[in-house]
């Protein structure tokens, strides 16, 4: 089985002339009023449908779906308009689910607002897990979409929300939005990406919530292709806090460098990879030897395949004249990769990390 583990609605246009009336009212209107009056039952099949065809062009059989991340109005400042936006959208994702049961599961938009709690959130997690039947969240970790504000991911202001997915056994996909700063919204996305993986392994929430499952989009970011700095930076901060690590880095350097192998390294010395490899990454990167340096770096057992397909990634590849975002065909030309390798990335790391995806079987058996 393919799992794409990173993949977003095909939002109807319909809901976009609700996001410019709903922003235009300022809270006048309910969620109902907007999906009776503007988001008619065949829009979203046609969408549904189109979306089946993307999946069977490629050999994809599951998607896991959020909304859009550039369209989720983080940043708007009136949070009665956001929650009801979000909702429309998760709802949009149930209806698509309930259409195509075998092929889809829902990943929740959640109505995050900069400067409010992050408890605001809470009550369209367990909407949506325990009435709608998802298996994630999407996260946004900037919701101040560029403007500077937002509590970096190790920051004590997320804790509830850590606490939360452990207890309920729920991963998140780290997925910044829009962007209001000098950034498109593809570049602030490697951007907050990678700020994400260094503000959280730099702070305590592992030691506080080692079972949290955080999944990075696009491969990390920047991270994997600037591995040597973020490993300098590790040994640094150890050496700056432990006098026996410094002192083993001095004895390095005063050595000279010389051809000979190091002594071996103090016993709590650790390194960026190790703590790399408590995040899960996806394989939406666009490009071969991306996805090489990716899996060399983080290791085949943290990689779960997703191509956010559709989206950027569907320009063509003149070097095999295929779709960028058709990472099975990629990810089978990878010579290292042995069957369960492969077998990893594409179904069984997802079934690590996504827990309510058990329920798919039964459906899947009975089709």
């Amino acid at each position: 089985m393919i799992i794409d583990a990173h993949a977003h609605i095909l939002t109807p246009a319909a809901v976009f002339a609700i996001r410019t009336i709903l922003q235009a009212s300022n809270g006048q209107h309910s969620k109902e009023w907007y999906i009776k009056r503007y988001l008619p039952e065949e829009e979203l099949v046609k969408t549904a449908n189109r979306c089946i065809a993307i999946m069977d062009q490629v050999g994809t059989d599951v998607q896991l779906i959020s909304p859009r991340p550039f369209t989720l109005m983080h940043s708007h400042r009136v949070p009665k308009d956001v929650r009801v936006w979000i909702e429309l959208q998760n709802d949009c994702i149930h209806k698509t689910v309930q259409m195509h049961p075998t092929r889809f599961r829902g990943m929740a938009g959640l109505p995050q607002v900069s400067g409010q709690p992050i408890e605001i959130v809470f009550d369209e997690i367990d909407r949506c897990v325990n009435e709608l039947g998802f298996v994630g969240v999407l996260l946004n970790p900037d919701p101040d979409e560029g403007g500077g504000a937002s509590p970096r991911l190790g920051d004590p202001y997320w804790y509830p929300l850590w606490e939360k997915l452990v207890d309920m056994d729920l991963p998140a996909l780290i997925h910044s939005a829009g962007c209001c700063g000098r950034e498109t919204y593809d570049e602030h996305f490697a951007t907050e990406e990678s700020m994400a993986i260094t503000s959280v392994l730099h702070s305590e929430v592992f030691d506080r919530f080692p079972k949290l499952k955080l999944m990075i989009s696009h491969g990390g970011g920047s991270i994997p292709y600037q591995i040597g700095r973020w490993r300098s930076h590790w040994f640094m901060e150890q050496a700056a806090h432990h006098p026996h690590i410094a002192k083993y880095f001095a004895e390095l350097e005063k050595a000279g460098w010389t051809n000979q192998p190091p002594p071996p390294p103090p016993a709590d010395l650790t390194t960026f990879d190790q703590q790399l490899r408590k995040l899960w990454f996806d394989t939406d990167v666009h490009n071969k030897a991306s996805i090489e340096l990716l899996l060399k770096t983080v290791g085949t057992d943290r990689c779960l395949f997703g191509t956010e397909r559709p989206g950027s990634g569907g320009g063509i590849d003149l070097a095999t004249g295929r779709p960028m975002d058709d990472f099975k065909y990629t990810i089978d030309r990878i010579e290292f990769l042995t069957e369960a390798d492969r077998h990893a990335i594409y179904e069984g790391n997802a079934r690590k990390v996504f827990s309510r995806l058990s329920t798919l079987d039964a459906l899947r058996a009975k089709a």
